[in-house]
């Protein structure tokens, strides 16, 4: 048995070298090793050895002294890694390779049979499935803190009036609070799809094989069991020909990045001179290197920009499968590297942006007379006269001049012009519409489900926070 030092299990022969009287070239074993990029599964890969060898030894595939032998030293071997008595070999071509390389250099022939009835196919299909249902959960956790700082500054500013914009034209008032939880809400979605996600992988690859299973009497149900999934794979041609559950996790890291790139551009916008609605900390901003005023949103920046990477690899994990038929081909190794760099891109831009407007001060008084002007309240005008039996498109053409005439007149609202003036737009018009056409009014008279009202906004700030206790309970498990 070898000596526990620094580094273990070097002079790694290839899994497949068999047939071969003569080793790779030196560039061609460069060239194919996934080890930089897989290490991070190592202890995934040691949790789903010892189910298999488990499963070897309760049927009698291998002697139970043998699988209790193996099962022990892949538990010190998961020690000496986290203690840094042993580290990762980056001679070896994957992860499977080093560890199955150090356990047969401490245990000899019986390290050996710890690949008995799998496939690195299926062994590396169940090793991204361990890895993600603990990985995802994390992120997901990520965005539950991020909807609950969102929800908190809302809590604060439910009356803090803003103008809501299409186009990016004044359109009507709303709330600061509203528009947060607009955001929210897209971002609990992106919870939902990883949530959703994750019941694609809650099936046991392992026992599939190289594409046919297995000519020794595995137990495919007892593995699958031992490590908490539904059932095993229905298929083994299917188990290890695909890679749907990366690409559909991407994709949601994708729309993920979506939402965060679209947040970061109106906190951009915002922090304008133009604007000022907002003031991020200096803690999250940067200088120029030229012109000393300079306080700029670079990691408002970053994150827009690299939701572009996250794009890239989606498209990338598209295009290695497009083509590929079954069941497994080596262009699939390429999987681990878009999964990985989307997930990784994905979680540190959720915790960025998180401190980013958590730590953020909001102008109140700015945004508040982004309500004033532009004749937001026009549709109030016409929603008013509705109320007093006209046709909707009547009305809209009743509001639409009276904003012709205070342009032509300037009168820079509605309200200011004179009652007078407004009645020879329409009789119908008395003096309670002023009433009802200041942006408080016009916020609080959209009191229905969703809308943008005091007690409607905190409906939806109460919801969130709801769906964020019920969802961490979730997945704590797998925190």
């Amino acid at each position: 048995m070898a000596e526990k030092g620094a580094i273990e299990g070097g002079n790694h022969a290839a899994l497949w070298h068999g047939r071969f009287t003569e080793g790779p070239n030196a560039a061609a074993v460069e060239f194919e090793t996934s080890i930089h990029v897989d290490e991070r599964m190592v202890f995934d890969d040691i949790v789903g050895s010892q189910a298999h060898v488990r499963m070897l030894g309760r049927t009698g595939i291998i002697a139970q002294h043998e699988a209790e032998a193996i099962i022990l030293e892949l538990d010190q071997i998961s020690s000496d890694l986290k203690e840094g008595r042993l580290r990762i070999d980056f001679s070896a071509e994957d992860i499977h390779s080093f560890l199955e390389s150090v356990l047969t250099d401490r245990l000899g022939e019986i390290g050996k049979k710890v690949h008995t009835g799998r496939s690195r196919n299926d062994q590396i299909a169940l090793d991204e499935r361990l890895y993600l249902r603990h990985a995802v959960p994390d992120l997901q956790n990520r965005i539950l803190s991020l909807i609950e700082v969102l929800t908190d500054i809302a809590t604060h500013h439910r009356d803090t009036l803003i103008s809501g914009y299409t186009h990016l034209q004044r359109a009507q008032p709303v709330t600061l609070a509203h528009h947060l939880c607009a955001w929210a809400w897209m971002l609990q979605r992106d919870y939902e799809r990883l949530a959703d996600s994750l019941k694609r992988i809650s099936f046991c690859p392992l026992g599939a094989g190289a594409l046919a299973t297995s000519g020794l009497p595995l137990d495919r149900y007892m593995v699958a069991t031992d490590l908490e999934f539904c059932a095993p794979t229905a298929n083994s041609l299917d188990t290890v020909a695909d890679r749907d559950y990366c690409i559909e996790i991407t994709a949601a890291l994708a729309l993920l990045m979506t939402h965060l790139s679209r947040f970061c551009e109106e906190v951009i916008i915002w922090s304008t001179e133009e604007f000022k609605y907002i003031e991020l900390s200096e803690k999250w901003s940067t200088g120029s290197s030229i012109m000393p005023q300079k306080k700029n949103p670079d990691f408002a920046e970053l994150i827009r920009g690299r939701a572009g990477l996250v794009y890239g690899n989606l498209m990338a994990l598209l295009t290695m499968m497009k083509g590929l038929p079954l069941s497994y081909n080596r262009d699939m190794q390429e999987d681990k590297n878009s999964l990985f760099s989307a997930y990784d891109t994905a979680l540190s831009c959720v915790i960025v942006f998180t401190e980013m407007i958590g730590s953020a001060r909001w102008n109140t008084d700015r945004m508040a007379l982004s309500c004033s002007g532009g004749y937001a309240n026009a549709t109030d005008v016409a929603d008013y006269l509705v109320r007093k039996g006209i046709s909707f498109r009547t009305a809209h053409g009743v509001a639409a001049a009276i904003v012709r005439k205070c342009i032509e007149k300037g009168y820079p609202d509605i309200e200011k012009m004179p009652l007078a003036e407004l009645r020879n737009c329409s009789p119908l018009i008395e003096a309670d519409l002023l009433e009802l056409l200041t942006p408080s009014a016009c916020v609080e008279n959209r009191n229905h489900p969703g809308g943008p009202a005091y007690d409607r906004t905190l409906i939806q700030i109460n919801e969130l926070k709801a769906f964020c206790g019920a969802a961490r309970k979730c997945i704590e498990k797998y925190l």
